[in-house]
């Protein structure tokens, strides 16, 4: 999950929700302000919309090499 900067300016942050045992019970993304003492601390890794939609189209379309790799791999491990 990426820090995501929205058009006006605020940040759609990752956060994980866990029991006190430790068990995942979900992620989400809870929004940083500019103004809020975090902003700064998240802003300097945050990637805009686009870049984000440009990252998971470029996956799809470019992730040959490493799905063969793992299909590789996978084979191997079902002998």
């Amino acid at each position: 999950m990426y820090v995501i900067r929205l058009a006006d300016g605020t940040l759609r942050v990752p956060q994980t929700l866990a029991s006190d045992d430790g068990r995942l019970i979900g992620n989400a993304y809870v929004e940083v302000s500019p103004g809020d003492p975090e902003y700064e601390r998240w802003s300097a890794e945050a990637v805009s919309e686009e870049e984000l939609a440009t990252m998971r189209r470029r996956w799809r379309e470019e992730n040959d090499e490493l799905e063969a790799a793992f299909l590789a791999f996978k084979a191997e491990q079902e002998r």
